[in-house]
């Protein structure tokens, strides 16, 4: 076995998904999630040559310290303890502090702490799978890999926010985005694709799936993108709002709503849940169009519509356009949302390969579009997240 294998942690309030990672191929040889942690029906399962296993998680409390103390069994089991060189962890916010991976030491794991304002859900939970790992690996380097980093290239007109500057000065309050490391993972293979150095690419790259992001490209770099202050702003997502009238959230408060109620309803039973009334999934979403479901209908057309008002509005940011990517769990496989967001952007020229559309699912990517117009094309390429976190953890060894 090569020595190039990574240890990749993502590591969420109620839940740890675990990969070990080939940085030099991008392949999973092992992978797997220990979730519903605090609770009495707290599993591990892992999937390893095809075969997928799942057990209780027995331990009646630190769970995130239970499940990776089972995964260096499993990883010792399996018999690639010595193929390990690093732990990489996806951590959510870097605030304005992390432009770029970088490795942990007792510094930066209190710093990532101290951010935990910005991301109260995931970066409390980052830290609690870094310091486990190190108790698990303390002879193996760590590092972490930030959502936010890919987008600090953003100019101060795209992330400065429309209100007082001592809210930016005192808090942060400001567009910071996420989704970067999948936003950065795919433009790289779109032009590879398109046979450019992403130096020279524009893209709009389109990240689909539970939660779902914009990014406008330009020479390689993130120049804007949807997400916000929080991962709750920008396009119709599985259970968060998107983009919202504030005063819609003073009107609650008014009328009785508990602080609490009013951002449970925004970010867990909005979006495809809200609109529709019957699921977060798009894919229960477009089985229930078939049967004729009018909230399901409404939901797939206010995704699609906004999703291809985004598009339409990162033109601006852009002085040239190579390619729009589909990406994500939606973007990748939900061939009737790609269609219909294609249809919403016939006044740029956009003309739907069908096959080619067809056959850009379940792992295959290719090019489903293009305009003549402006010279463009619209490719589908699936992300591989944990594969950047394997890479930029062994290029900073």
């Amino acid at each position: 076995m090569s020595n190039s294998f990574v240890l990749v942690i993502n590591s969420g309030s109620s839940s740890l998904k675990f990969a070990v990672i080939d940085s030099l191929t991008g392949d999973a040889i092992v992978s797997g999630l220990g979730e519903c942690f605090g609770l009495p029906e707290a599993v591990i399962s892992w999937k390893f040559n095809g075969e997928k296993t799942e057990e209780a998680i027995s331990a009646p409390d630190n769970h995130h310290q239970h499940a990776i103390n089972r995964i260096v069994d499993l990883i010792e089991s399996l018999g690639f303890t010595s193929d390990l060189v690093a732990v990489g962890h996806r951590i959510v916010h870097g605030g304005e502090k992390f432009t770029s991976t970088v490795r942990i030491d007792d510094k930066v794991l209190a710093e990532i702490e101290s951010l935990s304002d910005l991301a109260p859900l995931h970066n409390p939970a980052g830290a609690i799978g870094i310091q486990a790992a190190m108790v698990a690996f303390p002879s193996l380097p760590q590092f972490a890999v930030f959502d936010t980093a890919f987008h600090q290239t953003m100019p101060q007109k795209a992330f400065t926010g429309a209100i007082s500057n001592e809210l930016y000065t005192q808090y942060g309050i400001r567009r910071y985005g996420f989704h970067g490391t999948s936003h950065y993972f795919v433009s790289r293979e779109a032009a590879k694709m398109l046979n450019k150095p992403v130096e020279e690419c524009s893209f709009i790259s389109v990240h689909l799936g539970n939660g779902a992001s914009v990014c406008a490209i330009e020479n390689g770099e993130s120049v804007d993108t949807s997400m916000g202050f929080t991962p709750l702003s920008g396009l119709m997502m599985g259970t968060r709002c998107g983009d919202l009238d504030p005063g819609i959230i003073e009107f609650l408060l008014k009328k009785g709503w508990s602080q609490e109620q009013v951002f449970e309803a925004l970010n867990k039973k909005s979006g495809f849940l809200g609109v529709s009334g019957l699921t977060s999934d798009a894919r229960g979403v477009l089985e229930a169009m078939e049967t004729g479901h009018e909230g399901a209908k409404l939901a797939f057309e206010v995704f699609t519509y906004r999703v291809a008002k985004y598009i339409g509005s990162y033109l601006i940011p852009l002085s040239s356009l190579d390619a729009v990517i589909f990406t994500g769990g939606i973007g990748e496989n939900a061939l009737p949302i790609r269609r219909e967001i294609l249809k919403n952007l016939k006044l740029l020229g956009f003309v739907e390969d069908e096959k080619g559309n067809e056959d850009a699912r379940f792992g295959n990517a290719g090019v489903i579009a293009k305009s003549d117009m402006l010279g463009a094309v619209a490719v589908v390429i699936p992300t591989n997240e944990e594969f950047v976190i394997a890479q930029q953890s062994v290029e900073l060894l």
